[in-house]
């Protein structure tokens, strides 16, 4: 299968450069698989999985959120505001703001505002989470 660069960067820096088969990621478009040749494009993150495949076949695992991903030239790069991997995932402090998330939509009386926000932290939870 044919490399292409790809380059992944978030507000904290360079997380990730250097020679990829595929990128598969979350858009708000829905799921995408990038590969080498693919016409130029740019599109919006969603929230979810991001997955690279080395030239060697291994494969990386991330929880990836907001942002950008582009292929340009032949080559991508993703601009995340967050991109973790999935060997540096806290699990457990995702777990707890999975269960406070939950605690907090229980509960009755809920401003909008309250409603949205524990939905985006359990969102957020739970890619976290589903990731290992």
């Amino acid at each position: 299968m044919e490399n292409f660069r790809l380059r992944i960067v978030t507000p904290d820096g360079l997380i990730f450069e250097g020679e990829v088969t595929s990128l598969s990621c979350r858009t708000i478009e829905g799921q995408v698989q990038l590969l080498a040749r693919h016409i130029d494009y740019c599109t919006a993150l969603g929230m979810g999985e991001a997955r690279i495949t080395l030239p060697d076949g291994s494969t990386r695992r991330a929880a990836c959120m907001g942002g950008m991903v582009s292929m340009m030239g032949g080559e991508c790069r993703l601009m995340a505001i967050t991109f973790e991997w999935a060997e540096q995932i806290d699990h457990a402090r995702a777990e707890a703001s999975k269960k406070r998330a939950e605690e907090i939509l229980a509960r009755k009386n809920l401003t909008e505002r309250e409603y949205k926000l524990a939905q985006a932290r359990l969102r957020r939870a739970l890619v976290r989470t589903g990731i290992r």
